[in-house]
């Protein structure tokens, strides 16, 4: 697929931390319970505060594939997706397609509540162990077939916590 001068436009790769972005909301590699946990999951609710726990008991999990949305509280971002992405058992699980739909559904709850710019994580590639350039594509693709539809959100950033994981997006995003 081309991708249009304004597509382009609406999609950045970036190496960064998180937590620290001051966007409309940031995207969270939640588990099930959105009660915490490790990588990206524990530094977003470490860096949001215990008020993003409390927020997060109210709510009563997400099933894999799902996502719903939270306030941001201490972190720059004012807002929270929470997406629970698929845990690797080598493919024939239906892990492609929860994958692609945690995309979906965080783009369609931001497209409903005006959310401007978004970050997303590299979701599933940490503990859950799905493979970085398969992520990668399945992200990449659904995030530009999302944007291809839709107005809102306007910025989308894929945000790489280190340099390798960051040239792979960034070679997907290219080779689409």
């Amino acid at each position: 697929m081309e991708i249009s001068s304004e597509l382009a436009r609406r999609l950045e790769v970036i190496q960064d931390d998180i937590t620290r972005l001051r966007l409309d909301a940031i995207v969270n590699a939640a588990n099930e319970s959105l009660l915490g946990g490790g990588g990206v999951d524990g530094a977003i609710h470490r860096a949001a505060g215990p008020d993003l726990l409390a927020e997060c008991r109210t709510i009563g999990g997400c099933p894999t594939g799902q996502a719903r949305i939270t306030g941001g509280y201490n972190l720059p971002s004012g807002h929270v997706i929470h997406t629970v992405g698929p845990v690797w058992r080598g493919g024939e699980a239906g892990e492609p397609e929860l994958l692609a739909a945690c995309y979906r559904n965080s783009l369609k709850l931001a497209t409903e509540k005006n959310i401007k710019t978004i970050g997303f994580p590299a979701i599933s590639t940490g503990v859950y162990g799905y493979p970085r350039e398969k992520a990668a594509e399945i992200a990449v693709k659904e995030v530009l077939h999302y944007l291809e539809n839709h107005q809102f959100p306007e910025k989308v950033f894929f945000v790489c916590f280190d340099q390798e994981t960051a040239v792979l997006y960034q070679k997907v995003l290219q080779d689409s």
